[in-house]
């Protein structure tokens, strides 16, 4: 899987964007400013932040879809050409626990496709997003494998091993994603059970920056389907380890 440039509409890339970097600063202010604390802190966060894009997106590109984590799903978007896939807040056990691995996750689809992305970290004042760009290069220092937090799969420790890497658990799909492409590990790996909301922004952006992107058989992954789970895993890597990952697993 490759990104293709040429697909891009900067107007779009822009767009995701600033509505990343403002989702993350209005999610900052809420837990900064909230009295309320653990689970009705996430919920009200969860809340205010879906409510803040899918208004943003209305206003904006009224004749795209939405399909956002934080919104029933009546599967109107199947007839559309465009779809806005939107995790308003990915991460919110992290989010409450006032840790900054959380993301907020923006991505549009066409033909199954990711044509702008954007994630933002906003603990660490980040945002990246879908503007083609030179691959990262891996720190010294560093070479992670990073995976989930709640659910790290049992092959982890065999890939690590294979590329000579260091597991590390780390909280959001687009924090592990985000961890990539500024180069402080060497690849993401999910087992399963990610959705499409999950993913779709931070392959966007990986893909841009050049790297390897693809489920754990290998295979491309694709977007808008009626079954938004993404069965087969996912692989985000350093195009260089690819193959060697891919055969550990």
């Amino acid at each position: 899987m490759k990104f293709d440039p040429t697909t891009t509409d900067s107007d779009d890339v822009r767009l995701a964007t600033r509505l990343a970097k403002d989702a993350g600063d209005l999610l900052l202010k809420l837990r900064s400013a909230s009295p309320l604390t653990s689970r009705s802190l996430g919920d009200a966060a969860d809340h205010e932040a879906n409510v803040f894009l899918q208004n943003e997106l209305a206003r904006e590109r009224p004749d795209d879809a939405v399909l956002s984590e934080e919104t029933t799903d009546d599967f109107q978007r199947l007839a559309f050409e465009r779809i806005w896939i939107i995790d308003p807040l990915d991460g919110t056990r992290e989010y409450r626990e006032g840790r900054d691995d959380w993301a907020v996750h923006i991505a549009l689809i066409q033909s199954g496709a990711v044509i702008a992305a954007a994630v933002s970290i906003p603990s660490r004042g980040e945002v990246f997003s879908s503007v083609a760009t030179q691959p990262p290069k891996l720190k010294n220092t560093v070479s992670k494998i990073v995976v989930s937090r709640s659910r790290p799969p049992e092959f982890a420790p065999r890939i690590a091993q294979a590329v000579g890497a260091e597991v590390a658990q780390v909280g959001s799909a687009g924090a592990k994603a985000m961890m990539v492409v500024r180069g402080d590990a060497v690849a993401y790996a999910h087992e399963g059970g990610l959705n499409e909301w999950d993913a779709a922004a931070p392959i966007g952006v990986a893909l841009a920056h050049g790297l390897h992107v693809s489920d754990l058989r290998g295979n491309a992954i694709t977007f808008n389907h009626r079954d938004i789970v993404l069965r087969d895993g996912l692989l985000i890597c350093s195009a260089d380890v690819a193959q060697t990952i891919l055969g550990a697993l």
